[in-house]
C-alpha cells in the first residue's frame, strides 16, 4: 500500500525551546489518524442487526360466552313516598336525621298537636250533648206512639215526636263523625313515613309553619332495598327478549364507564307494548343492593343476558384488526415472528371477539403493538410471555409456556 504524501514530507528542524511533543508532534498525530482512517477503509463491513417489535400478547381460549344486549338506565326505587301534611299547624320537632333509614309507621315530622286536642275536647262535648238530647226524644216519640195507638194523641203531635227523635239521632250520628275526625287530625298532627326505606332532604324546620295539602313535600322516602333499574330496548329486539325471558333471566349494572364491578339482579319487568314516539320498549331489572351501590337517579349502564354460548373460541378484542380484505389477527409463532391470520369473527363487544374461524385455542394473538408489524415481524413480548410465548425483555426466554 502507497503512503500518504502527508507522511513522506521532509522532517523539519527542531525549534529550540519546544518540547519533544511540540509543533511537529500535532503533525504525528494527524498523521496517525489519516493511517487509521485509511486502515479502516479496508475492513469488512457488518449489516445492522434488525430492531425487534416490542408487543404483548394473549392466547386464545375456549370458554362459555353469554350473549346479551346493551343498554343505558335508570336506577329507581320500587317504593317512594313523598311526604306531606294533612292538617295545618306548626312544626315542633323534626323526629330524624335525613338520610336515615327509616321504619314504616315511624314518626317523622311533628305539629303543634294543642288546637287538634281542643277541637276533639269540644266534639266529643258536642257529641254527649246531643246523646243525651236524643235521649229524652226517644222516650218522648215512645210515649207518643202509645197515645196515638190510644187515640189520645193526634196524629200531627205524634209525628212531630217521632221527626224530632230522628233528627236527634242524625245529630248524634254527625257529632260522631265529627269525634272521628278530630281524632285523625290529631294522629296528622305527627306525620309518620308510610314505607320503609331511605329519607331524604328535610324542607321544613321547626317553628315553620306547614299548610295542608301542599304539593311540595316535606321530605321523600325511597326504598332502596331492593331497587330497580329501569332501561329501555329498541323494538328490534322484542323477538329476541320474548324467546329467551324467564325467571331466571340475569341483568347486571355498571355504574360508570371504567368501572368494572357489574351487580348482578334479575329480569322482572317487560312492557306490553312499543312506545311510538320512540320505537323502544321497556324493561325492569331488581337487585338486592345490599351495598347501596345504586342509587335512585343514577345512570347506569346495563346489560341484559339472553343466553350463554358454550365452548367458544374468544381473545381480546383489541387484538382484531380490520384490513380490505376483512378481519385479521396477528399470531405469534414459535420463532417468536408475527404473522397475520384471517379470522371470522361471530361477535364482538369491548373486552372480547368470540372467533368463529381462523383460530384455534392454545394460539398466542398479539393484542397490543401489532400495527407496527409486518408479516414475518420479529417481535419481544413485554413482561412474562403468554400462551405460546415468545421472547422475554430481559434473559431471551423463547418457546410456548402458557401465560
Amino acid at each position: 500500500m502507497t503512503l500518504p504524501k502527508l507522511l513522506m514530507m521532509p522532517r523539519l528542524p527542531r525549534v529550540p525551546g519546544r518540547g519533544r511533543f511540540g509543533a511537529c508532534g500535532a503533525c504525528g498525530a494527524l498523521a496517525l489518524a489519516v493511517l487509521a482512517l485509511t486502515a479502516g477503509g479496508c475492513g469488512k463491513k457488518t449489516a445492522p442487526r434488525a430492531p425487534r417489535s416490542s408487543v404483548t400478547v394473549a392466547p386464545a381460549e375456549r370458554r362459555d360466552m353469554p350473549v346479551y344486549l346493551l343498554a343505558s338506565g335508570t336506577v329507581d326505587p320500587i317504593e317512594s313516598a313523598s311526604i306531606g301534611s294533612q292538617v295545618g299547624g306548626m312544626v315542633t320537632r323534626i323526629a330524624f336525621q335525613e338520610g336515615d333509614d327509616v321504619k314504616a309507621g315511624q314518626a317523622l315530622i311533628e305539629l303543634d298537636a294543642r288546637p287538634f286536642r281542643a277541637t276533639l275536647a269540644q266534639t266529643n262535648a258536642a257529641l254527649a250533648r246531643d246523646r243525651a238530647q236524643s235521649a229524652v226524644a226517644r222516650a218522648e216519640a215512645a210515649r207518643a206512639a202509645q197515645l196515638h195507638a190510644q187515640q189520645l194523641l193526634s196524629q200531627a203531635d205524634y209525628d212531630a215526636k217521632q221527626a224530632a227523635a230522628e233528627a236527634l239521632a242524625a245529630t248524634v250520628a254527625a257529632d260522631s263523625a265529627a269525634v272521628q275526625r278530630a281524632k285523625l287530625d290529631l294522629e296528622y298532627a305527627t306525620i309518620r313515613s308510610p314505607i320503609a326505606g331511605r329519607a331524604g332532604e328535610v324542607k321544613v324546620h321547626v317553628g315553620d309553619y306547614v299548610k295542608a295539602a301542599t304539593s311540595e313535600p316535606l321530605v321523600t322516602v325511597n326504598r332502596v332495598q331492593p331497587i330497580d333499574v329501569r332501561f329501555t330496548l329498541p323494538e328490534a329486539d322484542v323477538e329476541s327478549v320474548r324467546r329467551h325471558r324467564s325467571t331466571a333471566t340475569r341483568v347486571f349494572a355498571r355504574l360508570a364507564a371504567g368501572d368494572s364491578t357489574e351487580l348482578e339482579g334479575r329480569l322482572v319487568f317487560v312492557d306490553n307494548a312499543v312506545d311510538p314516539a320512540t320505537g323502544a320498549f321497556a324493561l325492569k331489572g331488581r337487585f338486592d343492593n345490599s351495598g347501596d351501590r345504586l342509587w335512585p337517579g343514577a345512570f347506569v349502564e346495563v346489560r341484559l343476558e339472553l343466553e350463554r354460548q358454550k365452548d367458544v373460541v374468544v381473545i381480546p378484542s383489541v387484538a382484531v384488526s380490520a384490513g380490505q380484505k376483512g378481519t385479521y389477527v396477528y399470531v405469534l409463532e414459535a420463532d417468536s415472528t408475527a404473522s397475520p391470520r384471517p379470522v371470522k369473527v361471530a361477535r364482538s363487544d369491548d373486552d372480547f371477539a368470540v372467533i368463529a374461524e381462523g383460530l384455534q385455542p392454545g394460539e398466542v394473538v398479539i393484542t397490543d403493538g401489532q400495527f407496527r408489524l409486518a408479516p414475518g415481524s420479529k417481535v419481544v413480548v413485554r413482561g412474562p410471555a403468554g400462551a405460546g410465548g415468545g421472547e422475554k425483555d430481559k434473559g431471551g426466554e423463547r418457546g410456548g409456556k402458557k401465560k
